[in-house]
């Protein structure tokens, strides 16, 4: 196909063929701003460019951005919903309604290929000749169930590959333990290895009367021959797989298909869908999921889309999915499904009874979700949108979007570290996090090692803007080269001083300043522009504040345990003679750190617990390096 740089919109119109497929929209950069089917590609394209066809405002904004477009011709519609639902997964274009949750469900799986199957967790069911239960919504769950079942049951663990490793390596803890009945022993038969492999599955299926029954006989039996410590065991799994059971909520006793119950609620541009999934007649949880919708868009092409999105991430397709109202392209989405299956796949609309019922209540959910979704988005553009307007009026500044922080972490002589945080719309944006390790500076002098961390933080950040720049991309900015609206200093007017030092240096203009804080190292303003602004301790500006500060001192925190973790710090100990690591140990918890270390006389190093004269000598003499006082003893210099 052609390129934008030639591209006659009309002239590609008049060429399109009167054939099913998939379309694809590009803007004047070559961006993928839109996919989508047609059973007639000629018909469904012109249609966005005539001034009497009406779409909605986001696609009417979206035809003013097509420079260009591309077609693939397709034999089918089926054909051409598959590439389209493929090429939205790929290139997830801005004008498509898009789910915003992309997850995949856990699935139990039984190893029934293998000589002596396992009980596994999965996120994908495969061709594989194992057999999978779910999917489930919760993958805490899912685990659980699967140690139970190993447990009650029987079921090995382990990866080896049987009967190759029958009698090969000795038995794990599990088999010690009596968790396993040991196949790598060879003191199990495959024919009772089976038997504790249907148990398992009898399990899954929902059938949990013969494994109380017999969890109960031998509780019965142990607690009759005194075992107590046994019998509690299969007490406690008896507990396990009753509360396992009454987990499963039955739908109907008459019903044992497998199907989703699936139910839209929409205002404005967003929606909610919300899912029941029912397995075997049963409800095994459900789920809900946001969407990003046009106000005029209709909830038969909204539903269409989570449809096609939801299934084509699933492995699973049930046999029935039911709904409020019929899908558009109804017969092709279930011929897409049918042939995800393997077999036929029905897209239903209840009228009456207890599916219509089931309908309405998953309407209800998802009426609900929405509604508490708006009160707690509105909640949370209080704390953070709103915050930093609040902070930006306090400061006089029409608009703050990007603040950045930084904090200093020095601690008892151990190497200097700085930290970068960056809050975006009021949010911490941690890929934008940045670490320091000191290069200049030695000893603790905060000062010293800010203008450090600012000059290489922004000297960092213009390299990488001209380099941009030489290469015509002035507008992607990011990582070093985007700068924020404002930066907050913790550590008030030295710090603030600091940094406008190193920004007029480099020739940077943006706004600092200063956290204030009272005696009791609190927050109590901001200082800018060389006064102190008072702020309320009940306003949503003060508690972002509030959250920079910890984030920025956690981050360099964090940061520091790591490196002394990795040995990558060393303490000025380390290389002393005579001095281990139980005695530096008491040294740091004697001392409150290297300075008071070095004003301690010989006799008072030796008074630490644990240190000797010739310990104490050599500590002295390490911490000042052309000698001092010697200890003595009875008159006699201490070598």
């Amino acid at each position: 196909m052609s390129n934008g740089q030639d591209f006659s919109i009309e002239e590609e119109l008049a060429k399109l063929p009167d054939s099913p497929g998939v379309y694809i929209m590009h803007d004047a950069k070559d961006a993928i701003i839109y996919v989508g089917k047609a059973l007639s590609l000629r018909h469904r394209v012109r249609q966005y460019f005539q001034p009497s066809h009406d779409e909605g405002i986001k696609k009417a904004r979206m035809v003013r951005q097509i420079a260009w477009f591309e077609y693939i011709v397709t034999d089918t519609e089926m054909e051409a919903l598959v590439l389209e639902c493929n090429l939205i997964k790929e290139h997830r274009p801005k004008y498509n309604t898009m789910l915003r949750d992309d997850k995949t469900y856990p699935y139990i799986k039984v190893t029934l290929g293998e000589p002596y199957p396992r009980v596994l967790f999965s996120r994908q069911m495969k061709k594989d000749g194992s057999r999978y239960f779910g999917p489930f919504t919760s993958a805490g769950a899912v685990k659980d169930t699967i140690d139970l079942i190993r447990k009650v049951c029987h079921i090995r663990s382990c990866s080896r590959v049987f009967p190759d490793s029958i009698g090969k390596e000795r038995p794990c803890l599990n088999y010690h333990i009596g968790q396993c009945p040991g196949v790598c022993t060879g003191k199990i038969t495959p024919e009772e290895y089976d038997k504790n492999v249907r148990e398992a599955l009898d399990f899954l299926n929902g059938h949990y009367r013969p494994i109380l029954s017999m969890l109960e006989e031998k509780m019965e039996r142990a607690s009759e021959n005194m075992e107590f410590e046994k019998a509690a065991e299969y007490r406690d799994l008896l507990g396990s797989v009753r509360a396992c059971a009454e987990k499963q909520k039955v739908t109907s006793a008459q019903e044992r298909d497998d199907k989703d119950i699936i139910a839209l609620a929409q205002k404005d541009e967003d929606a909610v869908i919300q899912i029941f999934f029912i397995r075997g007649g049963k409800m095994v949880g459900r789920e809900h999921f946001f969407m990003t919708v046009r106000i005029e868009e209709e909830p038969s092409e909204i539903l269409r889309q989570f449809l096609q999105q939801f299934y084509s991430n699933t492995p699973f397709v049930p046999r029935e999915i039911y709904m409020q109202t019929a899908v558009a392209g109804q017969d092709v989405m279930e011929e897409w499904l049918s042939d995800k299956k393997g077999r036929r796949v029905y897209l239903k609309v209840p009228q009456k009874g207890m599916k219509n019922r089931l309908v309405e209540l998953a309407a209800r959910n998802a009426e609900t979700v929405l509604e508490q979704d708006k009160e707690r988005l509105k909640k949370e553009e209080g704390r953070t949108i709103g915050a930093q307007k609040e902070i930006a009026a306090w400061l006089g500044m029409e608009k703050i979007e990007r603040v950045e922080a930084f904090d200093i972490s020095t601690i008892n002589g151990f190497q200097t570290v700085g930290s970068m945080v960056v809050f975006e719309k009021g949010k911490p944006l941690k890929s934008a996090y940045r670490k320091f390790k000191l290069r200049t500076v030695h000893g603790p002098d905060d000062y010293a090692s800010m203008r450090e961390v600012l000059t290489r933080r922004f000297t960092h950040g213009l390299a990488e803007r001209e380099e941009l720049q030489a290469q015509g991309r002035d507008e992607e900015l990011g990582g070093f080269s985007r700068f924020p609206d404002l930066i907050m200093m913790d550590g008030g007017l030295g710090q603030v001083n600091i940094c406008r030092e190193v920004l007029e240096e480099l020739q940077i203009e943006i706004p600092v300043c200063g956290m204030v804080k009272d005696d009791h190292h609190r927050t109590r303003g901001l200082y800018y522009n060389g006064v102190e602004i008072p702020i309320s301790r009940d306003s949503e500006g003060f508690r972002l504040i509030t959250r920079v500060q910890d984030e920025a001192h956690r981050f360099a925190i964090e940061y520091h345990r790591l490196l002394r973790r990795k040995g990558q710090v060393s303490s000025v100990l380390d290389n002393v003679p005579g001095i281990g690591p139980k005695r530096r140990r008491e040294l740091m918890r004697y001392f409150s750190g290297t300075e008071e270390m070095a004003q301690a006389s010989v006799e008072t190093l030796a008074q630490v617990p644990g240190m000797d004269a010739r310990a104490a000598q050599a500590v002295y003499r390490h911490l000042h390096a052309e000698g001092g006082e010697t200890l003595t003893k009875d008159g006699k210099t201490l070598q």
